[in-house]
């Protein structure tokens, strides 16, 4: 039985795609050649459009997702800072004017100090709502109320 022929053709790749395809070939057990063939026939094929919407369609809904997830933690932020303000305002007494000098070194004292607190905090990656989120798992697995 005659082998169909191929022609040869010379094409150039980015070398991180070129990496993907090399990879794939071996996790395949296939060639290069034979990753590249099927590529270009599914671009070429009749319902590659339809496939690239629902990659697109899938990609799509995972944006979402993240930013549902944003949306979520920037409300949560918002309402810790409303909280922490009201609070503040509340139980915080006016100042003297004799004691306005020193309150304020102190403030700038104790600013510095949350900075560098939260450069580390940034420098790790954990951020207040995972660690938030880790306390009140806690406080439920030992079947504390968390609030």
């Amino acid at each position: 039985m005659p082998m169909p022929s191929k022609t040869r053709m010379n094409v150039y790749f980015e070398p991180e795609l070129l990496k993907q395809v090399e990879a794939l070939a071996l996790r395949r057990n296939v060639s290069k050649s034979a990753v590249i063939e099927a590529a270009v026939a599914s671009f070429l094929s009749a319902d590659a459009s339809e496939r690239l919407e629902a990659v697109f369609a899938r990609r799509m809904d995972r944006m979402d997702r993240q930013i549902t997830g944003m949306d979520e933690d920037v409300a949560i932020m918002g309402e810790t800072l409303a909280l922490f303000i009201r609070f503040w305002l509340t139980v915080t007494p006016p100042l003297p004017d004799s004691a306005q000098a020193s309150a304020r070194a102190k403030g700038v004292e104790r600013f510095e100090g949350f900075l560098q607190s939260l450069g580390r905090k940034l420098a790790t990656g954990d951020r207040f709502l995972r660690e938030l989120s880790r306390d009140i798992d806690t406080r439920r697995n030992r079947g504390e109320d968390p609030q």
